[in-house]
């Protein structure tokens, strides 16, 4: 996306009264002004570690229930150690993924370029490998990933009996299990289960910060103590061993302390929003209803015409609706992410449905001046 269009986007999204999907931006004051009620700012910051980043990481391990964590700058950085960690320590240079998978379609395929291993696919059904699967992979992989929800199948969720029976499948044929949890904290209420009780299926859960929770950046690699020793090693070998990091670690922690108890609510109000969306004429909505606050939504006009139209409406009417729209597969149909956050909970339903119509008002209006 050309630098002037997300300029635009994010001067509108700031201008606007209400916000339906996604948070208002914040400038470079505001977060630094966040910090200061996250922490006080008079302590000393962390040098190589220690200090903020030590709190954060003891505090996503007690919070996930694993012996350790490590502060990562990035979650490919992260889950490229996880992966490594496995061949490693199992002698088998090769992994189990899907291909709609954050390794395979966002990381530009680091696990391979980087560490040498081979990516076996897992499935191709647009949601995680089953047990089933999982047994009857081609060939042994060190390290079986699930990835939590799957965001390029639409934020989609296995049940919590098919992910136990999944974890044990992995364990059966000798590998481990590693959890992309990139967004796992808005995973509990579609699972029915605390934080504690799914990353304790996992051999390592990689978490990340400015995902839901609203953090600047960062993420950790969680586990056992042998896999964070391992972890420190290679993230200095990476690159990853930053001199101070106090700014990413006090953000995360403020986003725990602020996000993390709302995402339940986030969920529920999701399906609300995809409810009154999904009535809209030639709307599609998957899943329905949603399994976190995250749900993809289709309509039937050309994406550059949606996106076009979005703007107009929030720069003219100080509303704004769901950006990033992108042609489908679909002919015909143009597809955007919904996400759920705080400022979608002041929205009725009916709310919704109003401005659904009101945007689909001024998308015919455009497709007949052109």
């Amino acid at each position: 996306m050309p630098d002037s269009l997300i300029q635009r986007r994010q001067t509108a999204m700031r201008a606007c009264d209400r916000i339906l999907s996604g948070v208002r931006p914040l400038t470079m004051r505001e977060h630094v002004a966040a910090l200061e009620t996250a922490a006080d700012l008079d302590g000393l910051p962390d040098f190589y570690g220690g200090g903020p980043v030590t709190v954060l990481e003891k505090r996503v391990a007690a919070l996930l229930g694993t012996q350790d964590a490590v502060l990562f700058p990035t979650g490919t950085m992260a889950q490229q150690v996880a992966l490594r960690y496995g061949a490693e320590r199992l002698g088998v240079p090769a992994a189990a993924l899907h291909p709609l998978g954050h390794q395979e379609v966002h990381e530009r395929h680091a696990y391979a370029e980087l560490t040498g291993l081979r990516g076996i696919r897992s499935t191709t059904a647009p949601r995680n490998p089953t047990a089933a699967e999982i047994v009857s992979l081609a060939e042994p992989v060190s390290t079986v990933v699930i990835e939590l929800p799957l965001r390029d199948a639409g934020f989609v969720l296995p049940t919590w009996r098919e992910l136990v029976e999944a974890t044990k499948a992995a364990r059966g044929i000798g590998a481990r299990v590693h959890f992309d949890g990139a967004r796992i904290w808005e995973s509990a209420p579609y699972l029915g289960r605390s934080i504690r009780e799914i990353a304790a299926l996992a051999d390592s859960v990689y978490v990340s910060f400015y995902k839901t929770l609203g953090g600047m950046s960062g993420a950790v690699l969680a586990g056992t103590a042998d896999l964070t020793e391992y972890a420190r090693t290679w993230r200095h070998r990476y690159g990853g061993h930053l001199f101070q990091q106090w700014p990413v670690a006090l953000s995360a922690l403020a986003g725990l302390d602020r996000e993390l108890p709302r995402i339940p609510e986030y969920v529920a109000h999701a399906r609300v929003i995809a409810g009154a969306l999904a009535t809209l004429p030639g709307a599609r909505v998957h899943p329905e209803p949603p399994h976190t606050h995250q749900f993809r939504f289709w309509l039937p006009y050309p994406a550059a015409v949606l996106n076009e139209a979005m703007l107009t409406m929030a720069e003219k009417e100080g509303v704004w609706f769901a950006g990033g729209w992108s042609d489908a597969d679909v002919p015909g149909y143009a597809m955007t992410e919904v996400t759920a956050a705080g400022p979608a909970l002041e929205w009725t339903a009916a709310e919704v449905g109003a401005i659904g119509v009101r945007l689909l008002d001024l998308l015919n209006q455009e497709t007949q001046r052109t």
